[in-house]
């Protein structure tokens, strides 16, 4: 028993249907143009493609548009500049607390001394007094020191470090900065070490001065090319790196390196003056050795593996303020987003969605994203399982049934007016003995095939005599009728000349190509095709080439001679008595071969003419029918199609790149013009 579950709808129903017959009509669209089978899936996952409802399938294009607004929007979320604000901030705080502090302290002192009160018995008013005014000058030269604090924030924390805070509460708030800064420092080369330290102590920093030791000569080792230890560097410092530790070297080395750029693009960010002032105060919170230390790190990462392609350059335009912690976190989302659009933008290049990071692009642009990258990828697939594609070696190439697909829209109007021959499949207007049975059916004759309708056959008899069992007599047999048919030989010639795509004429003289090559395999298999392509030199073409077709780069030329030439031979080995040359070009002969020699004019020489109007003379006397699909006019080329038919009586087809529905027919044996569709 089958359940349904049915909910109101919320938008989210609303899918794109990756339909495999859709999906190989914009194969095949693409096809018509670009001719590349690779290029032409690579063009459906990069700019997508619509369904049958509307539904648009988001392609590469639009997933790097979407992750670039993302990312600009953090960029105009935030102000970098409120990274020093924090650290400033919190400086006034401390200078504000010790003001206050010291105010406070003096004022109970004055107040104590007035009221004759005693802290410690034994001491006398003088005492009292001496020991107020040894306060107030202390407190006098402490705030003298304060006023006369460097205009730096690195240069106040630094005289501040000698400074004696007269208030404990300053004082405190004082040294929780200084771990914060020291925090930071370290952070600018490994968060997550700093992250496993709760207190930058002497001893915590030894304890990381060690450990950066202990790398820096695993990378010198590798730099003289030894392998270095690595299982016996995580036995000793293993806790450093918390649940999940690297699992070698080369891992730990990546991301050393990503969180080194990640401090690195946030000092490029900043402006100039916030730049040097946070790089020179995080620089002092650490003593020479562990700086020495951290130096040779950075040289030996950079020697090793160079990181300019992690480092950049950010511009914030927000108002929004973070903190020197929220700040790295931020720069490590923005450098995974630039990975992500790196893998985006190489995945055009290389045709191929495998590396692209699934799980980054479900964090940074949703669920829906990621299920429409699962969907160009299954593009492929779904062709391939539809039967229309299959491999060839690392690449895919249109089954038969992908050929038959694309020449689906057939130009039947080509055979009408054909001569009647035996054992074809082209209709004419008299009923006769041919092999296409028709709906229509008749009394049988002698002589009629005996292709029996069986259920009339038996009716007629029941009408005749109503018993039982039924008794058939000759009178009651009923035949289907056939079509008389003909049958043809045709030689497509394509023009693959510049001139083609040029004036936009290539695609529609592919598809109309491939409409009749599919018209010939489903609806008259009996019949032959050969095609022909030709720009400055004529050659035969497998119709199984057809969808991969492409023009002759930088060839303007049309040798229509040597086309006709190898028509006639090919024609010439078919026993029928329909033969045709059906030509597809939107520019006159400009180039003829005689004597071996090949010759290039435009505007057409006399002699080629000529040598072409030869090539039709000996068509029409083997009674092969040209019949021309222009896709373009000029005075030359109306000239010579003119004459050509004269010659020939073959017909000329007007049409245009924009329809292939709607062109003119100019019917020279009737000297008339009408319009088909």
């Amino acid at each position: 028993m089958s359940i349904f579950s049915y909910s109101e709808w919320d938008g989210t129903q609303d899918l794109f249907d990756l339909d495999q017959d859709e999906l190989m009509d914009e194969l095949a669209r693409n096809l018509m143009y670009d001719g590349d089978m690779a290029y032409s899936l690579w063009k459906m996952q990069r700019h997508g493609m619509r369904d049958s409802q509307g539904r648009r399938l988001p392609g590469l294009q639009d997933l790097i548009q979407r992750l670039r607004q993302r990312r600009q929007g953090q960029l105009e979320k935030y102000n970098l500049s409120s990274v020093m604000d924090e650290i400033r901030k919190k400086l006034e705080d401390v200078l504000k607390t010790e003001r206050e502090g010291i105010q406070k302290r003096l004022e109970e002192a004055r107040q104590k001394t007035a009221e004759g009160r005693q802290e410690t018995e034994g001491l006398d008013s003088e005492m009292q007094e001496k020991l107020l005014k040894q306060l107030e000058d202390m407190a006098a030269q402490n705030l003298e020191k304060l006023d006369n604090l460097p205009s730096d924030i690195g240069g106040q924390i630094k005289e501040l470090t000698d400074y004696d805070f007269m208030d404990a509460e300053a004082q405190q708030k004082f040294q929780e900065l200084i771990e914060m800064l020291k925090q930071h420092a370290m952070q600018s080369y490994s968060q997550e070490l700093t992250q496993r330290i709760k207190d930058m102590d002497p001893e915590s920093l030894a304890a990381m001065r060690h450990l950066i030791e202990a790398i820096n000569q695993m990378l010198e080792q590798r730099m003289r090319g030894e392998e270095p230890d690595f299982e016996k560097f995580m036995e000793q410092f293993g806790d450093f790196f918390g649940p999940e530790p690297p699992q070698s070297l080369d891992e730990l080395i990546e991301r050393l390196q990503k969180q080194m750029a990640q401090a690195q693009s946030l000092l490029d960010s900043m402006s100039p003056k916030d730049r040097q002032a946070l790089d020179d105060l995080l620089r002092s919170m650490l003593d020479e050795a562990t700086q020495y230390e951290l130096a040779k790190l950075s040289a030996n990462l950079e020697t090793l593996y160079p990181s300019d392609r992690l480092r950049q350059r950010y511009h914030f335009t927000g108002e929004e303020s973070i903190s020197y912690t929220e700040a790295l976190k931020l720069m490590e989302m923005l450098q995974q987003m630039d990975n992500l659009d790196s893998q985006l933008r190489e995945s055009q290049f290389s045709h191929s969605l495998d590396d692209i990071d699934e799980d980054a692009v479900r964090e940074f642009l949703g669920d829906e994203a990621a299920e429409d990258l699962e969907r160009l990828r299954n593009i492929t697939r779904a062709l391939e399982e539809a039967g229309y594609i299959q491999r060839k070696g690392s690449g895919y190439e249109l089954t038969p049934r992908g050929i038959r697909k694309i020449g689906q829209k057939a130009l039947k109007d080509v055979f009408s007016q054909l001569k009647k021959d035996h054992l074809g499949l082209h209709s004419t207007n008299r009923r006769g003995i041919g092999t296409e049975l028709i709906d229509e059916t008749k009394q049988y004759e002698f002589g009629d095939p005996f292709n029996l309708n069986l259920q009339k056959t038996i009716m007629n008899s029941i009408m005749r005599e109503q018993t039982l069992p039924v008794k058939l007599t000759p009178d009651d047999f009923e035949v289907f009728q056939s079509e008389e048919m003909t049958r043809s030989a045709t030689v497509l010639m394509l023009d693959l000349s510049l001139s083609m795509p040029m004036r936009g004429n290539f695609q529609a003289a592919k598809q109309m190509a491939i409409a009749l090559d599919g018209l010939i395999r489903t609806q008259y298999p009996r019949d032959t095709l050969h095609i022909i392509g030709f720009s400055s030199y004529a050659r035969m073409m497998k119709k199984e080439d057809l969808p991969y077709l492409g023009w002759d780069e930088f060839d303007p030329y049309t040798n229509i001679q040597q086309g006709f030439q190898l028509a006639r031979k090919l024609l010439s080995k078919e026993r029928c008595s329909n033969k045709q040359i059906l030509l597809v070009s939107d520019g006159e002969p400009t180039a003829h071969i005689e004597q071996g020699q090949i010759y290039f004019q435009y505007p057409p020489s006399l002699r080629t003419i000529q040598l072409t109007m030869r090539e039709v003379k000996y068509c029409t006397k083997q009674d092969i029918v040209i019949n021309t699909f222009m896709l373009g006019e000029s005075q030359y080329l109306n000239a010579f199609v003119t004459q050509m038919a004269r010659l020939n009586k073959g017909r000329v087809f007007f049409t245009s790149a924009d329809t292939l529905g709607e062109y003119i027919l100019v019917d020279y044996m009737s000297n008339k013009r009408k319009h088909l569709e």
